[in-house]
């Protein structure tokens, strides 16, 4: 089987995007892109550095005061105007994320469409953000609220959905009135780097987006910078706790989206057709590399192996292989020591008496110079495990049973994340009172993934981080409150 030879000619050659000036060359390492497919090398790029960062804070510094006195209606009619060019480029968007991360064509053009929405739904609000008055104790006066942008916000986003997370900062970011520093991750930079240049290609003006690909170098320089205001950070909780440290030297706020260990909870009285196809969602999507996919999958035991024969027999029918080919499911994972890991996770589970479904192996053959698994299934997987309580992130799926819904409950929430929970059952007071049970930022009853529209809010509890990206509440993380108290005593009379 041959694969698809990607189209090199699209990737953007400037990994440095400050104001509106482009350099095809940062001041740091040369860094070597691979497409996971293949193992090959895309493009060789010179990533930024501290100077960068310090050049890129320079130029958000300066376009800041117009950037947030320009009014609420022009701020709108830009992000609809970059909404516009996403869905015009939208497979040049979806041609990138193949090669930079392995994603499936298949699913890869929703990106630039939920990019499209996310700048459309926040610029809604750039003339919408409205304080209020405060009734005053005392003598006459005049009490009033403001919400204002922070100045320069840096935003630092992971390599497994760089341009979905990317915009889910962005749109609000901007709609609020800040202007960016933007870290494009070494392992995908491709999309987040065109993201720049469609902005400024929208009318943005220069230094109001601002890009320096780079790694753990770069984001340090942004999280130590004085001239950045405001960190939003998505990606792994071992980074978010370096993250804070580094921010506890400026006082620096920082908002952060981190992993996930989502609990898919299965009860006997579910649609077990329905539920096993959105169970196996989760080891495939974003090629099993998502923070908020369900991939522990508890299971009442009356329907424990008839649920496990319909996951088996879904699992076989999963293609795996050539991300640009339509009809395959699951591509490969990011990278070769990502795909140790996971094998040596499955490993280790099945050492400790988990039963192999589906899966379990590495590809070979015509799959051997990529980083491809299969879709793995383990049953009978202690909760205690190492796989079952750890993020895998890869197409891994732990299976194990339970008795009771206080059960349920109980292995759910213990776990040291978070972020997502999923419900099926046709129990509607079931339905509600585990979702209220559950420790868990965003829950979905009877569904796997319709909730991530821009307008819900979207974030985690406990090591899944804080604050909330999506709707009005990802609006605010934006915006300062300013309490501005106005004396209206007469002056005495001499």
């Amino acid at each position: 089987m041959a694969f698809t030879q990607p189209a090199l000619d699209l990737l953007p050659r400037h990994p440095i995007l400050i104001g509106d000036r482009r350099a095809e060359a940062g001041g740091g390492a040369i860094h070597d892109h691979i497409y996971p497919a293949t193992g090959q090398i895309t493009r060789s790029l010179q990533l930024g550095n501290a100077d960068d960062v310090d050049a890129a804070v320079k130029a958000a510094r300066a376009a800041l005061p117009g950037w947030r006195a320009l009014a609420g209606d022009k701020r709108r009619d830009l992000m609809f105007r970059a909404a516009a060019l996403f869905e015009q480029t939208m497979m040049e968007l979806a041609t990138l994320s193949v090669i930079e991360n392995g994603s499936i064509m298949r699913a890869a053009p929703f990106v630039a469409v939920d990019a499209a929405q996310k700048f459309r739904y926040f610029g809604g609000w750039a003339d919408k953000i409205q304080g209020c008055t405060v009734p005053t104790w005392g003598g006459p006066a005049h009490d009033y609220v403001a919400y204002e942008p922070y100045g320069v916000v840096g935003a630092i986003v992971p390599w497994n959905g760089p341009l979905f997370a990317a915009t889910m900062v962005l749109a609000p970011a901007l709609a609020a009135g800040n202007c960016i520093v933007l870290k494009a991750p070494e392992l995908a930079p491709w999309a987040v780097m065109r993201l720049g240049e469609l902005l400024l290609e929208a009318g943005f003006p220069a230094g109001v987006i601002n890009v320096v690909a780079g790694g753990a170098d770069v984001g340090a320089a942004m999280v130590a910078h004085p001239g950045i205001d405001k960190i939003q950070f998505v990606g792994s909780g071992a980074t978010a706790k370096t993250v804070l440290r580094n921010a506890a030297e400026t006082l620096k706020p920082c908002g952060l989206e981190l992993g996930g260990k989502s609990a898919v909870i299965v009860f006997a009285d579910a649609d077990l057709q329905e539920a096993a196809r959105r169970g196996l969602s989760g080891g495939v999507s974003a090629n099993g590399q998502g923070c908020v996919n369900g991939t522990r999958l508890l299971v009442q035991r009356p329907i424990y192996e008839q649920y496990l024969q319909m996951l088996g027999a879904m699992a076989a029918h999963v293609l795996v292989g050539d991300p640009f080919d339509k009809t395959v499911v699951l591509g490969p994972v990011i990278s070769l020591p990502a795909l140790h890991r996971i094998a040596g996770m499955i490993d280790a589970a099945k050492a400790n008496g988990a039963r192999v479904v589906a899966g379990g192996t590495r590809l070979e053959g015509d799959h051997a110079e990529g980083y491809f698994l299969p879709l793995t299934i383990l049953a009978d997987v202690s909760p205690d495990d190492h796989i079952a309580r750890e993020e895998i992130f890869g197409p891994v799926l732990t299976v194990t049973p339970f008795d009771s819904e206080e059960e349920a409950i109980a292995i759910a929430n213990d776990s040291d994340f978070g972020l997502g929970g999923y419900i099926h059952t046709q129990n509607l007071r079931r339905a509600h009172h585990v979702a209220s049970q559950l420790d868990a930022g965003q829950i979905q009853v009877n569904a796997s993934g319709e909730a991530m529209t821009p307008c819900v809010p979207f974030g985690g509890m406990k090591q899944s981080g804080y604050g909330r990206l999506g709707g009005e509440a990802g609006l605010h993380e934006f915006l300062r409150i300013k309490n501005v108290y106005v004396n209206l005593t007469p002056p005495a009379v001499a």
